[in-house]
This record gives structure tokens, C-alpha cells and sequence, in this order.
């Protein structure tokens, strides 16, 4: 399989956080660690965002360090030895001989001689930049081999004078996706969209919510997506009135809508997509009106998904439509304006309509700059799910019957260019005869 983000895209990426590390600094960022399920077995290794975005190396115990002018070379990798037993085992290990070559760093070492020589190159430097907190361990490294510089100052040591957030660089170079990173999310998309409308198809009153969840997966991993982004969401019914349900081991009774939030990850890029479907292929009249609701709104959201526009424009617009489609329908009484005000939508409507995508699913980026929204550019990636959720509870009880137990969402992936919004997932069935008929097998 191609890659679509290259070993030149990465060089490129890492010469840019050189480029704008001040002088003096130093960059470690941490690869991810092997984590334990139970006993002897581990979950299915994913590497750290920041590292892979900046390596695209996927294995285990290593360490990435950006010395800005040193000798020998500036981007300097820590990796695990070749080892003949280990790899009989798990397979096969790149070794820090064939780094250079494969990777395009300057120079590598054995991960065991890392408490050797990382001190020897934060000494002299002015500051260390790492992603703080984000792994404790190798905080706790850093702050102690600076600990013992400081002890050495009087013979001559010169230890760092901070640690800085390394997201404050990192994070806005990973925000603007370049054309690599959407030729993956581009794909990422189409092989979700085929997983949404395989489950669409597959549905039947009286399956397991399950069920469809291994529909989807099945599509990810015959498309050559290794996983899910994340946990998908299968929720019918009631279920669906539930933001975040990955139980999904409900049975999907005629007459229940059925939401589906799953993406695929591609070459370590997520997409994010929700469609929500009658079970049984047809909408009642209460679904159908509030589902037209929440189209409407996410239509509206996407036109403002545009070059300028601030980041909270598509939730703005979105509230806007569902408030008045609330107060349409006799959910909400009022003035739609002094609703929208004082945040009365929010009982059904509980969630922003927004958030970043890339390498991680809800992906890193500041949404505010100096307290003010921050305006949407090109190669800015965000999703668009406006939804409306009113459970069969005792919180719901002045709420028409008909109307309890629904949960709508609709959510796509949509790119910012200089003219009008791509989305990357707008083949998926969306309107109402579309999705009807993409359940129905057609």
C-alpha cells in the first residue's frame, strides 16, 4: 500500500519546527508505549500523534530530538536495536543503522543509550520544548537530568532555563493540513462513507447494534484501514439519545431510528461521520420532521465553513436553525433570538457543532486565540454535526411522546479552501429519500 504522506513530507515537517524553534531550544518528542490489556497481551500499538507526525515510524520505544545547529546532525532518532529473537516473535525491527536511509534523519541511536547521551545535548541549550504531561515518564527524565546540570553548574555545566509546551509550535503546524494529508483524509472518507452505507444496507429490526458495528469494521479493514479512528457508536432507540455510546449491545427494534458515529483511520488519518437511519427504512412523521431539522441546520453550518469566517460560525448557524425548528415544532416556546440567548436550545441541542480532524480525532489546535474565536483558513479540517437528542426520560415527560427516544445527528468532514467548503464525505446518504433508500439496498 502507497503511502501517501512520504519520507519527504516528514523531513519537510521536521525542518519547519527546527525553523521556528527559537536559538538555543531543543525539541524531544516521545514515541508511544506498548500498553497492557491484560496479563501478557497488549492493545494493538498506535503511535503518538505528534511523533508520527513528525517521523511517520510506527514502532514502540523511541524518541525524537531537534538540536537546531549541532554538528552531526539535527534531527537525531532513538530507536530499539535490531534483535533476531524479538522480531522471530513481532517482527521485524528497523534498527537505528537503517534510520538514515529510511526515515531521513540525521542520525541514530540505540533507545538503551538514551540516558547516555540526551543530557549531553540539553546541556548548553537555552530551552527544552516537549509536549508537557502528555507522557509523565519522560517529563520526569527531563526535569531530572536537568536537576543534575544544575548541580553541576558550578563546574561548568549550563543547564536549560525552561521547559516549554512544544504544542505551542507543533500544534499550529498540524492545524493546516497539507496537500499529502488530504490526498489521506480524502481517502479515509470515501472508505467511510462505503462503511456507512454498507451498515445502512445491512440493517435489520431485530439485530444486534453490534452487528452493524462489525459491518463497518469489516469495511475499514478490507479497505485497507487497519482500525477505527475511534470506538464506533451503534446506538437505536433510545440509545442514540447518548453522546458518547459505544456500548452498543442494544437489539434495534422496528420503528427506531438507528445513529451510527464511526470513522476509519488511513495511514494514521481519522475521518468522523454520523448518519442517522429509520431501522426499518422508513421515517415516521416526528422523526422525519426532526431529522429535516437537523439537516437544514447542517447545511447551513457547512456554507459558512469558509476562508475568514470565525470557527464558531458553522455552531452559530446551526443553533439558529434547530432553535427555530424547536419553537416550529412546539419543543421550545419563545422568542428564537432570547432562546438562542439564553442557551434554552441547548436542552436538546447540547453539544458544539465542531471540532478539528487530522492525525487525531478530535485534533490539536487552539479554537480561540487571545479569547476571540479564530478565523478559519485553507487546509483547515473541521467537522460539521449539529444534533438533537430527546430521550424517553423523566427529564423529557412535558415533551410530546412522540417526539421521545430520538437522537439525530449528522456530521461530515469538511475541508476550508479559498472558495466554497470541500466535504470529504458528501457522498454519504444524507437527505431523506437517500436515506431511505440506501437502507431499503438501493
Amino acid at each position: 500500500m502507497k503511502n501517501l504522506v512520504t519520507t519527504s513530507d516528514f523531513r519537510r515537517r521536521r525542518q519547519s519546527l527546527l525553523g521556528a524553534l527559537p536559538k538555543g531550544a531543543i525539541a524531544v518528542v516521545p514515541g508511544a508505549a506498548e500498553a497492557r490489556r491484560n496479563r501478557d497481551v497488549y492493545y494493538p500499538f498506535r503511535q503518538d500523534s505528534n511523533f508520527y507526525y513528525l517521523t511517520g515510524f510506527s514502532e514502540p520505544e523511541a524518541v525524537l530530538v531537534l538540536v537546531p545547529g549541532r554538528e552531526h546532525g539535527e534531527a537525531v532518532l532513538f530507536c530499539r536495536d535490531r534483535d533476531p529473537r524479538a522480531e522471530l516473535y513481532d517482527g521485524e525491527r528497523l534498527g537505528p543503522d537503517r534510520a538514515a536511509q529510511v526515515l531521513g534523519v540525521d542520525d541514530a541511536f540505540p533507545i538503551g543509550d538514551l540516558e547516555d547521551i540526551l543530557p549531553n545535548m540539553l546541556e548548553g541549550r537555552s530551552r527544552i520544548y516537549a509536549a508537557l504531561g502528555e507522557q509523565p515518564d519522560m517529563d520526569r527524565k527531563l526535569l531530572g537530568w536537568t536537576k543534575d546540570l544544575r548541580a553541576r553548574e558550578m563546574h561548568g555545566a549550563s543547564p536549560p532555563g525552561e521547559v516549554v509546551e512544544l504544542g505551542e509550535l507543533l500544534h499550529e503546524m498540524r492545524l493546516i493540513k497539507s496537500a499529502a494529508e488530504l490526498r489521506a483524509m480524502r481517502a479515509s472518507a470515501k472508505i467511510t462513507v462505503a462503511a456507512h452505507e454498507r451498515a445502512m444496507a445491512a440493517c435489520q429490526p431485530g439485530m444486534l447494534e453490534s452487528q452493524l458495528e462489525a459491518e463497518l469494521v469489516y469495511e475499514f479493514m478490507r479497505s485497507g484501514a487497519r482500525s477505527p479512528a475511534y470506538p464506533p457508536i451503534v446506538g437505536s432507540g433510545n440509545n442514540a439519545c447518548v453522546l458518547h455510546y459505544i456500548d452498543n449491545g442494544g437489539t434495534i427494534r422496528d420503528g427506531d431510528l438507528v445513529l451510527i458515529d464511526a470513522g476509519s483511520e488511513y495511514q494514521h488519518y481519522a475521518a468522523d461521520v454520523t448518519r442517522t437511519f429509520p431501522a426499518n427504512g422508513r421515517f415516521t412523521a416526528p422523526q422525519q420532521a426532526l431529522y429535516e431539522v437537523v439537516l437544514a441546520a447542517q447545511l447551513a453550518a457547512i456554507e459558512v465553513c469558509v476562508d475568514g469566517e470565525n470557527f464558531d460560525a458553522p455552531d452559530r448557524a446551526a443553533s439558529e436553525v434547530m432553535c427555530q425548528g424547536l419553537v416550529d415544532l412546539g419543543l421550545l416556546a419563545g422568542d428564537v433570538g432570547e432562546l438562542l440567548e439564553v442557551g434554552a436550545h441547548k436542552r436538546f441541542c447540547p453539544h458544539l457543532a465542531s471540532h478539528w480532524l487530522g492525525i487525531d480525532v478530535h485534533d490539536v489546535g487552539d479554537y480561540r486565540i487571545d479569547g476571540a474565536w479564530r478565523q478559519l483558513e485553507p487546509g483547515m479540517v473541521l467537522t460539521v454535526e449539529p444534533g438533537i437528542y430527546i430521550a424517553d426520560s423523566e427529564a423529557n415527560s412535558d415533551v410530546p411522546k412522540r417526539f421521545r427516544g430520538i437522537g439525530i445527528r449528522i456530521e461530515d468532514d469538511v475541508v476550508v479552501t479559498k472558495g466554497a467548503p470541500e466535504v470529504l464525505s458528501e457522498t454519504a446518504p444524507k437527505s431523506v429519500a437517500d436515506v431511505e433508500r440506501a437502507v431499503a439496498g438501493g
